[in-house]
């Protein structure tokens, strides 16, 4: 005869219910209620009295709790209602209403995507003959096209019904902000466990980000990415309305970029002739970018990250454009091996430099900047550098620390100015101001000293460190524009190398961010040393998204108040092909609360 504890039979009695849960989720009879702390539960398990009932998990979490399934979270008004219709989407018309032929053409692209996105919400068949038209009515105020730190991506969306049809009516000044209204639309559609899909009958949205610049780095020069993997980085993007890819795309390790006028890039710099990207596939990326309300920077990192590409110089009559290239034992010459650093005092150097600039100007948007890198200086490699040393005791310098920042300075100017005298037509005709550029936090940076070398008129300083670190504030109070990459909470690659800790997606929700009209935003940041294409996205995503919230709305909310609306985000990913990690098990999933 068998004995069983008590603690025995609570496990047995726990498994059978976790199983018999399950099993419910799946069953199309069940039906689903909101409770009064905003948790999508089981009708049969709840013993809640005469309250509304839904279909699925899903079509409760589109209007249970303030934002109902919205990611991120609206910053204005937001109601919505807790009726439901099911319609076809083939049924779906759209009108725009915008001022000239360019913006009408963008927001068409933005209604093909939108309709694309909510058929992979679909269960079963989409098709439902019987169901009412949707018309859905687009109107942009404004003709521009510019994306930037100024432009306003605010939006109006309503959603009515009557017995005729469904109308939604979408208002924004431009067709940035349009987009993210159909992206939110999006999210208040689910699929049916019948033919259709499942919509709110009704709705009001009032919505604006809180930073101009929310973005994504992503690096595709420690390892190669294929262009069909980045395009379902900036599909997840847009479904975070993230907006802006920063495009660290060059490194010491290979130089992978076309540029045409310098062809010898990425001939000595590329792995391998295959693994390039092309002019072609640069302005293709920056289309589908575009029309997906996201900005890409290029950055093209200097003087430190920078070896395997710049080789060639001494055979092309150039001398040494690039110094310690490949250098062992490595830890004398760099941070991490590969080995590099451009050669400061080299004046063809930064005539190549210039020919990617101009480059870089045709591939991308008429209004975009660029982003200089900056960070990891490793003074050593310049100082056992002869050729340097003694061409910086020929012109003046010592030796001294402040020799080589102020060497490293010279290096930043030179190039704005190069970059300058690029992009003069451009801001000469349009009476502008010149582009300011960014660079990364570094020894440069110190408060103490920045204001010798970097004028705040010209740089913004995307920082990356602790977050309790003082430097944000004492830039700021220095009248410096800043790009937030907290690299305790932020840097995506930690926890797979080192001392370094993973930080999921509660650690990045809550990386508070400070309100300030100098921080324009901030950054998560994918470096790929150990990364590929094989386990980039899975990285990214769903972690990304929680600092996407957190860049449009800044809430005051903590991540445990989120999460159902996190992990419903987290599946509309899957739902669009995008390879999200997981971060709680199926059962924490389908049973609301019981996992916190």
């Amino acid at each position: 005869m068998t004995t069983t504890t008590s603690s025995g039979l609570l496990q047995l009695t726990i498994g059978m219910l976790l199983l018999v849960t399950t099993a419910q989720a799946a069953d199309e009879s069940v039906k689903w209620i909101c409770t009064s702390t905003d948790l999508c539960v089981i009708d049969q398990a709840s013993n809640i009295g005469d309250v509304k009932r839904f279909e699925s998990q899903n079509d409760c979490r589109l209007s249970c709790g303030r934002y109902g399934a919205i990611w991120p979270m609206p910053t204005g008004d937001c109601n919505l209602s807790n009726e439901r219709i099911r319609f076809d989407p083939w049924k779906v018309r759209f009108n725009v209403v915008a001022p000239d032929a360019a913006s009408t053409q963008y927001m068409r692209e933005s209604n093909r995507i939108f309709l694309s996105n909510i058929l992979k919400e679909c269960i079963r068949n989409c098709s439902l003959p019987s169901s009412k038209e949707v018309y859905v009515k687009t109107t942009v105020s404004t003709n521009s096209l510019v994306l930037d730190w100024g432009t306003n991506e605010t939006y109006q969306l309503s959603l009515r019904t009557t017995d005729m049809a469904t109308f939604v009516d979408v208002k924004a000044q431009t067709v940035y902000g349009a987009r993210h209204a159909l992206e939110t639309l999006s999210n208040l559609i689910t699929g049916s466990k019948n033919n259709g899909l499942v919509m709110v009958k009704a709705a009001r949205v009032r919505d604006g980000p809180i930073y101009p610049h929310r973005g994504l780095l992503l690096d595709t020069a420690r390892n190669y990415m294929p262009l069909k993997v980045i395009s379902r980085v900036l599909d997840g993007m847009a479904a975070s309305k993230l907006n802006v890819l920063h495009w660290h795309v060059v490194d010491t390790q290979s130089f992978p970029l076309e540029i045409t006028r310098v062809p010898e890039l990425q001939q000595f710099g590329a792995y391998h002739p295959d693994l390039v990207y092309s002019r072609t596939d640069t302005q293709n990326m920056v289309r589908y970018a575009r029309l997906r309300g996201i900005r890409i920077i290029i950055e093209i990192d200097g003087p430190s990250h920078a070896g395997n590409g710049w080789q060639w110089g001494p055979m092309s009559g150039l001398g040494n454009m690039a110094v310690c290239v490949n250098q062992q034992p490595w830890r004398s010459y760099c941070i991490e091996p590969p080995c590099g650093q451009l050669n400061p005092l080299n004046e063809n150097m930064y005539g190549i430099m210039k020919e990617i600039y101009e480059d870089l100007v045709e591939v991308n948007a008429p209004e975009e900047t660029i982003h200089m890198g900056g960070d990891e200086v490793f003074i050593p490699c310049w100082n056992r550098t002869e050729e340097i040393t003694r061409r910086m005791h020929d012109t003046g310098f010592d030796l001294s620390l402040r020799s080589f920042y102020k060497l490293w300075a010279e290096f930043h100017q030179k190039n704005l100015d190069s970059w300058d005298n690029v992009t003069q037509r451009q801001y000469a005709t349009r009476n502008q101001v010149p582009k300011s550029v960014i660079l990364w936090s570094s020894h440069l940076t110190d408060p103490e000293i920045i204001t010798e070398h970097l004028p705040k008129e010209r740089y913004i300083i995307q920082t990356w460190v602790e977050s309790d670190k003082t430097l944000n504030n004492d830039l700021l109070l220095k009248g410096y524009r800043i790009i937030v990459s907290t690299k305790d909470a932020w840097y995506l690659d930690h926890g797979f190398w080192g001392r370094t800790e993973y930080h999921n997606w509660k650690k990045v929700y809550d990386n508070r961010m400070e309100v300030h009209p100098l921080v324009l935003g901030g950054e998560v940041c994918m470096w790929s040393e150990f990364v590929d294409q094989t386990s980039v996205e899975s990285r990214i995503w769903p972690r990304a998204g929680a600092a996407a919230e957190r860049l449009w709305a800044n809430p005051k909310l903590s991540s445990l108040l989120v999460q159902t609306r996190f992990l419903r985000y987290r599946e509309r990913l899957l739902s669009r092909g995008i390879r999200s990690d997981a971060v709680i098990p199926k059962w924490c999933v389908l049973n609301e609360g019981q996992c916190l």
